[in-house]
């Protein structure tokens, strides 16, 4: 038997670079306005950074900030929901989850074109570091990595602190994901100097790009820009440096934004590609699959 699911070839997407503010509304509504302008510029396929409706409030530790979280379903989604049914896209978001009392969760939400919710992806990997201070906020995912069906193809879709994680991607692939999707919040540390912000930003593309090469995959991050004070005072705040860009089955940049401007990034995809890079490079195929036990290990002596 063949397998029935075909993803779309050329695929056009758009990667929404923006900067947001202390107003969700305002957020909210920028969110409404360009994810729109993508679709009438064509895009089938929109994907919005990490936690775009609010400041990226993880700088700091305030128990009030818990007040921003929503229900999925819920008036939130609704509202994504009904600009993707509208424009007819498949829309990627990332919300901040109350899905319970005293359980949240950095989630993506998947709308596709019928406004349904495709699926869910709860962030897996939680980070703790100065101006990160994620696992004060958020309980660790628990669905797996699972790549999420929609009308255009199976989507990968991981958030942020995942991108640095081969496993992560190494598994979505595996799963049958024909793209990797990640929405991002990452930026400089004003205090660093110019050499190691380069180092930093470099790296962060490197992992990501290695991920499209080692798996014979298209990378999509979606990344935050502009400067963001940390209201704990505690540290110089967080510089967000876009660069969001999408790579191809190779690694190889189809495009890419700047380190300061709002922008969409637009992009067609050849998701047939894959096909033709791994019979090339077949990694998946020489993959020795009976040595590797030691990878759920947390060290080996």
């Amino acid at each position: 038997m063949t397998d029935t699911h075909t993803p779309c070839s050329q695929l056009p997407v758009a990667l929404l670079q923006q900067h947001y503010g202390v107003n969700q509304q305002d957020n909210i509504d920028t969110n409404i306005a360009t994810i729109r302008q993508a679709a009438r510029n064509g895009a089938k396929l929109v994907v919005l950074p990490e936690l775009h409706t609010s400041i990226y409030f993880c700088q700091g530790q305030h128990y009030e900030t818990f007040d921003l979280a929503v229900t999925i379903p819920g008036l939130l989604c609704d509202l994504f929901s009904t600009v993707a049914k509208e424009e007819q896209i498949v829309l990627v978001t990332s919300l901040f989850e109350r899905r319970t009392a005293g359980i949240y969760h950095n989630t993506a939400v998947v709308f596709d074109t019928d406004g349904s919710i495709a699926g869910i992806y709860r962030k897996m990997h939680i980070p703790d570091d100065p101006g990160y201070n994620e696992k004060f906020y958020f309980t660790p995912g628990d669905l797996g990595f699972k790549p999420i069906p929609t009308s255009i193809g199976k989507l990968g879709v991981l958030i942020c602190w995942d991108q640095w994680y081969p496993e992560a991607a190494r598994l979505m692939t595996l799963a049958g994901a024909d793209m990797l999707i990640y929405p991002t919040a990452i930026g400089w540390d004003p205090a660093d100097n110019a050499a190691e912000q380069q180092r930093q930003l470099d790296a962060w593309l490197t992992i990501q790009r290695s991920h499209a090469v080692a798996n014979g995959i298209p990378v999509l991050s979606a990344n935050r820009v502009g400067f963001e004070e940390d209201a704990s005072g505690r540290t110089a705040g967080a510089q967000f440096w876009g660069n969001s860009f999408v790579a191809g089955a190779q690694g190889e940049f189809i495009a890419q934004g700047n380190a300061s401007d709002n922008t969409i990034v637009n992009a067609v995809v050849d998701l047939s590609n894959s096909e033709k890079v791994r019979r090339i490079w077949p990694f998946l195929r020489d993959r020795r699959i009976d040595a590797y036990a030691g990878l759920t290990s947390r060290w080996i002596d």
